[in-house]
């Protein structure tokens, strides 16, 4: 049973209102109906990212943006369970260090592009240079607000060279987000994950969803599309995430490379 994830992309020139996605939304499947479709396209996209892998001819970079707590690590972790680490390739992006600030903004992402028969999952991204920097007035609003066209520039060369661009937020509502970080506070083995931090970028909220709204609104496009993923549920995000990733795979026709000639009589010696 496939999804359709289609209602879930951000058709380029649309207008984003993020009251169209309800971040509850299950298609009112059970927990183990969940369970047992995500395992499927987990077999599914390990096969798949063998192909990509032993082709080494395409490349697939996945880009996941939320707020805090949105799922970005949980999605990592359960959507990409079953891939061979050798093949995928993780890239986290905090803070700038100084060297990194001495650089244009692109400077530290372009780096971890895929390479050909890699997937690149961006943890955060060139994103945050539209979304943090915004809502804490770090640059001026006529210096970030010009850095929508380059990373469309970005990420439209990206594609023009042969990557696949999927771009993931991950929607949740604030009362969610509440949950989670008193999850955080009330279970002491997950007390490192939380920050006071945090509770100062929670204020920011509505700031925050505006400067989404605007990065989606702006910058999906046909070849580096955003999808707004409803994410209170975890493995409902996930069945629609690795749904996409599938699709996305799939959609690339690859087969394993020949083998060499001669090898129907090659017989292995004790």
């Amino acid at each position: 049973m496939g999804i359709n994830t289609e209602r879930f992309r951000v058709k380029p020139g649309d207008e984003v209102s993020l009251d169209h996605w309800d971040p509850d939304t299950d298609d009112g499947l059970s927990k183990g109906e969940l369970k047992d479709l995500v395992n499927e396209l987990n077999d599914e996209l390990e096969a798949l990212q063998e192909l990509l892998y032993a082709e080494s001819k395409h490349k697939l970079l996945v880009v996941l943006q939320a707020t805090d707590t949105g799922g970005k690590d949980g999605t990592i972790r359960h959507v990409f369970d079953k891939t061979n680490p050798q093949g995928v390739k993780v890239a986290s992006f905090k803070k700038p260090t100084a060297e990194e600030l001495a650089h244009d903004y692109l400077w530290r992402v372009h780096r971890h592009a895929p390479a050909s028969g890699e997937i690149a999952i961006f943890n955060r991204s060139h994103y945050e240079d539209v979304l943090v920097v915004r809502v804490h007035d770090y640059v001026s609003e006529q210096r970030w607000s010009r850095r929508y066209d380059h990373i469309r520039a970005f990420e439209q060369l990206l594609a023009d060279e042969g990557t696949t661009i999927v771009k993931i937020f991950l929607h949740i509502s604030k009362a969610e987000q509440k949950r989670r970080l008193q999850d955080r506070l009330n279970e002491p083995d997950k007390n490192w994950k939380f920050s006071k931090g945090d509770l100062v970028e929670r204020e920011h909220w509505d700031d925050y969803q505006e400067a989404f709204r605007v990065m989606l609104e702006r910058t999906s496009t046909k070849d580096a599309p955003w999808y707004v993923i409803p994410a209170n549920n975890k493995r409902y995000r996930n069945l629609v995430i690795s749904q996409i990733l599938v699709d996305a795979l799939t959609g690339l026709d690859m087969a394993f490379p020949v083998a060499e000639d001669g090898l129907e009589g090659v017989k292995i010696r004790d």
